[in-house]
């Protein structure tokens, strides 16, 4: 979030909706210059997405939330559980969990953003759902959602963001789709 005092964010919303109304009613492209994520996923159509000097990806703002091309971008753009897996047989592990994967064998990454991660219904997982069962290292409040960081009993630290009202958390069982872990690549060190 923006540290900018709460008047310049409100009126930079509406300087924004401004902007895109102006260059929709024009028919011109324009580049538009920012280090703030948020303000990026707002206003653009596509997004280069630059580190040190060289691109990263370039696409849509769901696209590059959605599906990042890189661990760099997985993290740059919101939050997320970077899983390093090992694939075999088509299948994913990263410590206790395991979901199928059509990656080929050998080491992988994959981005899982907080909000695909949720608390365990009551029964069995069904489908392609992985579960962890965890304890609660911490819970913030923000409002409509929590963010929770749950540490499994192998080490493995996943975050979720769950809507808020369920008071404290101890012990729990978390749960995300396979289809959720989205292989991304290794960012290479750059100075």
């Amino acid at each position: 979030m923006s540290r900018s005092p709460r008047w310049m964010r409100t009126c930079g919303g509406k300087m924004q909706v401004e902007l895109k109304s102006l260059q929709r009613e024009v028919g011109i492209a324009f580049v538009f210059v920012t280090h703030d994520q948020e303000e990026a996923m707002v206003m653009s159509d596509r997004i280069a997405l630059l580190r040190s000097g060289e691109l990263e990806q370039v696409a849509s703002p769901r696209e590059i939330y959605q599906r990042p091309a890189t661990a760099y971008v997985a993290q740059f753009i919101g939050h997320t559980n970077l899983l390093k897996a090992e694939v075999r047989g088509g299948v994913a592990r990263c410590g206790s969990l395991a979901w199928s994967t059509s990656m080929p064998d050998g080491p992988a990454l994959f981005s899982l953003r907080p909000e695909q991660v949720r608390l365990a219904g009551p029964g069995g997982p069904s489908g392609n759902v992985v579960r962890a069962r965890g304890r609660v290292l911490h819970q913030a409040f923000h409002g409509a959602t929590e963010l929770i960081r749950v540490e499994c009993a192998d080490g493995l630290v996943l975050v979720a963001r769950t809507a808020s009202g369920g008071g404290a958390l101890s012990d729990l069982e978390l749960e995300f789709s396979a289809s959720d872990a989205v292989a991304v690549r290794e960012s290479p060190e750059r100075n």
